[in-house]
């Protein structure tokens, strides 16, 4: 009993240094948060993302128990504790789990495995269709009377998929069993840890655990995290302040889809009284260049009064010349009036002359009264072939 003891507080001692490198204090606070939010996360992705909290693995040695901790695919060795089996019995002042004292409370939660040797097992591989997978368990269940030489209640077993066949549709697995005649002594060796265990796991040739759970499941003990609570009110938080965040984004987008449109639309009435501008001034040059098109295509009074001071003869004066439109008027005095209409023939400023009415003899001067009209412009012949253009 006393040696017991003295390995016992050995392994306490190694358990304790163990714990100062494991839980650095409060330093280590976010550190913590994050591997326990981890710990919501499927295994292969806390694998990938390296937080993986790990397991307890226990494994009777002889008289001894072999304590060690798995994270991922790597597994350290922690302390050899003497044999549990009668831990209960002889000390009935030592707490129901042993454990409990010696381990740091970050590694005293981990789940609790029992670790078989390989030869203790028996592994058959199994051919099955691929829907076989959801419920493989029960499946093989039904394979223990022909693949071992026990029956279903002799043994506890467990199954893994070790390669799905993409060609015919099932599945590679494997049966892994361990008789209970061999099972009970493990787990009277580790006394009082049996009850705690999540548990039971084979260890490959290579001594790394093949991956399956040879317990029942309604003895699997699951360990409730103690800042589950905590986790769901800082998650709740996150969650809130996520949803504010998104709302003041989104209203922020409003706040500037609004300015965008009132924007839009002070340019939009800006660029309504430019359009109305440029069209104001369009006109504008339009009829100013129609006017200059129609000033370029009738002569100037100018003209016409410098071309009739030509072409009317020193005996001849007007009393009156009116230019209205195309329409040219002129009535006078003079002595030739029965030969205006040739002499003001054969000018490009006007066409077609004529004598208005009868020419009638003035006494008082001598001279004949005429009235004699005109159109402005050049013949039509000439206008028509003008619009042809050469």
């Amino acid at each position: 009993m006393n040696s017991q003891v003295a390995e016992g507080r050995l392994a306490a001692n190694r358990l304790r240094s163990l714990s100062a490198r494991l839980a650095p204090g409060a330093g280590g606070f976010f550190s913590w948060w994050g591997r326990t939010l981890a710990s919501w996360l499927p295994l292969r992705t806390r694998q990938a993302l390296g937080v993986d909290r790990g397991r307890l693995l226990l494994q009777v040695d002889g008289g001894q128990v072999r304590l060690r901790l798995q994270q991922a695919e790597q597994v350290q060795e922690l302390a050899v504790l003497p044999d549990l089996s009668s831990w209960n019995d002889e000390t009935k002042a030592e707490p129901a789990d042993p454990l409990a004292p010696l381990l740091p409370p970050r590694v005293a939660e981990l789940p609790r495995w029992l670790l078989l040797p390989p030869a203790a097992s028996l592994r058959r591989r199994l051919a099955l269709p691929a829907a076989a997978a959801d419920r493989l368990r029960d499946v093989v269940g039904f394979e223990i009377d022909r693949q071992t030489p026990f029956t279903a209640d002799a043994v506890a077993f467990d199954a893994r998929v070790l390669a799905r066949r993409d060609g015919d549709g099932q599945i590679d697995a494997e049966l892994v069993a361990v008789p209970r005649q061999s099972l009970d002594p493990q787990l009277q060796a580790i006394g009082p840890l049996a009850a705690t265990l999540a548990g039971i796991e084979v260890a490959g040739a290579d001594g790394v655990p093949l991956g399956v759970n040879l317990l029942p499941p309604a003895q699997r003990r699951t360990r409730s995290d103690p800042f589950r609570y905590w986790n769901l009110a800082l998650a709740a938080v996150a969650l809130l302040a996520l949803a504010a965040a998104m709302w003041q984004v989104l209203d922020n987008r409003r706040a500037a889809i609004k300015d965008l449109q009132q924007t839009i639309a002070r340019n939009a009435n800006a660029a309504r009284q430019a359009a109305t501008q440029r069209q104001e001034l369009v006109d504008l040059i339009e009829g100013q260049a129609f006017l200059d098109r129609t000033r370029a295509a009738r002569p100037s009074t100018v003209q016409i009064i410098d071309e009739l001071s030509r072409r009317m003869p020193d005996t001849t004066y007007l009393e009156k010349l009116a230019i209205e439109d195309e329409s040219l008027l002129m009535i006078g005095l003079s002595r030739e009036a029965s030969s205006l209409i040739g002499k003001l023939q054969g000018t490009p400023l006007w066409r077609s002359p004529a004598l208005t009415g009868a020419v009638q003899p003035d006494p008082a001067t001598g001279r004949d009264r005429f009235t004699l009209t005109a159109e402005i412009g050049a013949p039509k012949a000439q206008n028509a072939e003008g619009a042809r253009g050469p």
